[in-house]
């Protein structure tokens, strides 16, 4: 193998400072059947993601499911998809972006530099590392957008990280934020934005019978084996529950904790969204909000599963006011959130 490694070193440019690697999960590079078919053939090829035999779920994947799924997929992409391009990318842009001047406003003598990359899709990983490292940077924050842990979005991650490094000659120190779903500033912020949206639509469609917290599922067998995202999750509806009924926003039986997503025959983490939607309105319960606090960052998940097809959901069976809080993209609270979370570890003494 041939390592990485610089060979110059002005003295007025040695390795020095710390650097921070924002991750998210990633998007295809357009909403078209080749594009998707590379995005998801690497998505799904991850041990991480489907926990199968490797040898049996590789013919599973390429037999059966790219034959069919990009071509559905893109689809659903095209109908989120903007001028600018995917929803998840230029979100995820502007965060890294709003970090950058938060931290440059707060610390102005650090210069640690924010980039961006994606677990899957570009830009990389590797992309990221290699722009921190080709600018001196030798000790590197690694924060994957994904408050509440999992093995396959932050152990995953923390799997791509290893490999990338190790390729280099001089291996970067690393923090690596495995989840931070207990961090007071995020929670104020999920929780500051459904109050705001309570205040906002209330006036317009009146005040929602039901709130759901819809996280991301994945199988049950993946928590029976321990996977600590399911409590996680708990924890986040819990925690937030607790800032709405201090503040009077809402009650306690008004807060309900769904996943959605799911796919195949398994069964995957319950009460689904779509299901518990149905329920409800065959309830009677008329005025329904949903917010996605797992999702750092709107997407295909948030803008056509739960802003469009959810909403179906609920309406068809007899609902009648629905609305989807936004996840909490670059809202200054947000970012305000991530700065709280990587500062304590930014090291700002000099490497030699």
């Amino acid at each position: 193998m041939k390592y990485l490694g610089q060979t110059d070193y002005p003295n007025d440019q040695q390795p020095t400072g710390t650097g921070i690697l924002l991750v998210n999960l990633g998007t295809p590079d357009a909403p078209t059947r080749k594009a998707t078919h590379r995005y998801l053939k690497t998505f799904l090829s991850d041990p991480r993601v489907v926990e199968a035999p490797r040898l049996l779920w590789w013919f599973i994947l390429r037999i059966a499911i790219l034959s069919w799924r990009p071509a559905s997929s893109a689809k659903l992409y095209a109908k989120i998809w903007t001028d600018q391009g995917s929803p998840l990318l230029i979100i995820s842009q502007q965060q890294t972006e709003a970090l950058q001047k938060a931290i440059n406003q707060k610390l102005p003598q650090s210069k640690i530099p924010v980039v961006l990359g994606m677990r899957y899709g570009n830009p990389s990983i590797e992309a990221g590392i290699e722009a921190l490292t080709k600018q001196n940077v030798r000790e590197i924050i690694v924060l994957p957008l994904y408050p509440q842990y999992s093995g396959s979005t932050g152990g995953s991650t923390f799997d791509e990280v290893t490999r990338v490094l190790k390729r280099y000659r001089w291996v970067p120190s690393l923090n690596f934020i495995h989840g931070y779903h207990l961090s007071e500033p995020y929670l104020d912020a999920i929780a500051d934005s459904i109050e705001q949206h309570i205040q906002q639509q209330t006036q317009q469609q009146g005040m929602p019978e039901r709130i759901l917290f819809s996280f991301h599922g994945t199988p049950e067998k993946q928590r029976d084996s321990g996977d600590p995202y399911h409590y996680n999750c708990l924890e986040t509806t819990r925690l937030v529950q607790q800032k709405l009924v201090e503040r009077n926003v809402l009650k306690e039986d008004q807060i309900l904790t769904t996943f959605q997503s799911r796919v195949g025959r398994d069964p995957w983490l319950q009460p689904y969204t779509d299901k518990t939607l149905e329920k409800l309105a065959s309830e009677g319960i008329k005025n329904v909000a949903v917010v996605c606090p797992g999702f750092s960052a709107d997407c295909l998940e948030t803008l056509e599963e739960i802003e469009i097809l959810n909403r179906e959901v609920f309406i068809a069976a007899g609902g009648e006011q629905y609305s989807y809080i936004p996840a909490l993209n670059d809202s200054p609270e947000h970012i305000d959130a991530l700065y709280n979370i990587v500062e304590p570890l930014i090291n700002k003494a000099k490497i030699v």
